[in-house]
């Protein structure tokens, strides 16, 4: 019984696997996108037509299968909420990107997990290791190596992606909240939704006619970029659990270095290589304990 288990569900781990370094691929490709799309596109017709193109895209494909009825929620508020918190800082993921390389933006990003250990030893109240605090304060010693306060480098524009930490960690704990009741699709609707509607509200103000054609190619590739990598990690999260995806998230760091390469032709320096490397290896170590945590619980 137990063989004939392992040999259905290791299939799906892997295929959930797979789903995510894609969609870290589609990330890291959106970033690279919006830094360049971001030298002559307004940061909020940007970041609308981003939304908006995700938006419209999800709602095509559910609704015809699913209908009206996935609107259904008791939660509209907490959605709302959530919608809020992801245009955040998809607000501050823009305007960091105008300032910041793409692969030591990424790797700032990535000290997410960290903080929300931070935010349940000190919000929730909950019990964290040692070694936990310790892969915490590693990756956030890699993050200093990266924006190095009092250096000639540092300015206001570092604190960005910081902020950006702070608002995608109450929106991974929003969202782990929620998905315990709702349905993971109507999540993303509502989402998109929200994100296009607030981003609205400023976009007749900040409209700019764009004649070069490969800008308006770029701001449909960030919103399929965009979309088809939510639609992964919903497709993903189906297949595996978080604790065994998470680890693999951190592939984004690559790709995102190789995007800024390419596009760019941006290497780190030793030190930012260094701060990218104690944040891979403490964000990717702290997955694995959660893995060994849950394990060593179910048994």
């Amino acid at each position: 019984m137990s063989g004939r288990a392992s040999r259905h569900v290791r299939p799906h781990a892997l295929a959930g696997i797979g789903l995510v370094v894609a969609a870290s691929a589609c990330f890291a490709a959106l970033d690279t996108t919006t830094k360049y799309v971001s030298t002559a596109v307004p940061l909020l017709m940007a970041l609308w037509f981003r939304y908006f193109f995700q938006a419209v895209a999800t709602t095509a494909v559910v609704l015809p299968t699913r209908g009206w009825r996935i609107w259904r929620t008791r939660h509209l508020a907490w959605h709302l909420v959530r919608g809020l918190l992801l245009l955040t800082s998809s607000l501050l993921a823009f305007a960091s990107l105008r300032y910041m390389p793409v692969g030591e933006f990424t790797a700032i990003v990535m000290i997410t997990p960290l903080a929300i250990t931070l935010l349940a030893a000190t919000v929730l109240k909950e019990h964290v290791s040692l070694l936990r605090w310790t892969l915490v304060a590693g990756g956030f010693a890699g993050t200093l190596l990266i924006i190095r306060p009092g250096g000639s480098a540092f300015g206001w524009s570092s604190l960005l992606p910081l902020l950006l930490v702070a608002s995608n960690s109450a929106f991974q704990v929003l969202t782990s909240k929620l998905a315990r009741t709702e349905d993971p699709v109507a999540m993303h609707l509502y989402t998109g939704w929200t994100g296009t509607l607030l981003s609205g509200l400023a976009l007749p103000f900040v409209w700019t006619t764009l004649q070069d054609p490969w800008l308006w190619a770029g701001l449909c590739f960030m919103g399929l970029t965009a979309t088809v990598g939510h639609f992964m990690l919903i497709l993903a999260y189906y297949r595996a659990p978080a604790a065994t995806l998470t680890p693999y998230l951190y592939s984004q760091i690559g790709f995102a270095m190789l995007g800024g390469l390419i596009v760019f032709s941006h290497v780190p320096d030793n030190l930012s290589l260094a701060g990218i490397g104690m944040i891979a290896v403490c964000g990717a170590a702290g997955a694995w304990l959660t893995v060994r945590e849950r394990r060593d619980a179910a048994a």
